[in-house]
């Protein structure tokens, strides 16, 4: 009687420690809940991208950045600001001078600015019969470009073979949205261009440039 006793208080027991170890389990695997909690959730997380845009204009003309096509490219052919002129240039006279003004016209600044000529070439004008034999037109047009009281540069096409940094001329760090530069260009033909220059032209590509 008693064995069999102890048998049943020995299965109880283990039944007992069984349920007990279960639910031990099932507390370690179950996430603890505070009665008091406070959360917040941030639902809105954006960044965007700003624009850099440029403009130039020289009286009723204008050309933009992104007249070349989408905002992939961003980079235009003008061929309607002519900055040497265009006209004909007489030894010693009075430079020929055009304005234009560069405009950030984007959202963000630029953090650089630069004028990257390509070099200057010389042709017969185009149709005329008579023509000099001089090879140097280029070193012989004078050519200074200012911007109010600063100076950008001032020597030959001949000379402008370099880029040119123009936040460093005009003592800058940046051309802020909105903001425009105006620059004179002014050329002029050397006094001692004789006879042997006649009927030539020159042309030399010139491309200003922003940077973010």
């Amino acid at each position: 009687m008693n064995t069999t006793k102890h048998k049943l208080q020995g299965r109880l027991g283990l039944i007992i420690f069984g349920s007990i170890a279960s639910l031990m389990v099932a507390f370690t695997l179950t996430p603890a809940f505070a009665g008091i909690v406070a959360s917040i959730q941030n639902s809105i997380n954006t960044a965007r991208t700003g624009t850099l845009t440029m403009e130039e204009k020289s009286g009723s003309l204008t050309c933009n950045s992104y007249d070349g096509g989408a905002a992939t490219t961003n980079t235009a052919t003008c061929s309607t600001i002519n900055k040497y002129g265009g006209g004909t240039l007489i030894p010693g006279a009075t430079p020929t001078v055009t304005s234009i003004t560069l405009k950030n016209t984007g959202t963000i600044p630029a953090r650089t600015f630069s004028l990257n000529p390509t070099a200057c070439s010389q042709t017969p004008i185009g149709g005329s019969g008579f023509s000099g034999q001089a090879s140097d037109l280029c070193a012989k047009v004078k050519v200074k470009m200012v911007s109010g009281t600063k100076t950008l540069y001032d020597g030959t096409a001949a000379g402008l073979t370099t880029s040119i940094n123009l936040l460093e001329k005009l003592t800058k760090t940046q051309i802020n949205a909105g903001e425009s530069v105006p620059i004179d260009v002014s050329v002029q033909l050397d006094a001692s261009a004789g006879t042997a220059y006649q009927s030539l032209q020159i042309s030399q590509p010139l491309t200003w440039q922003f940077g973010a």
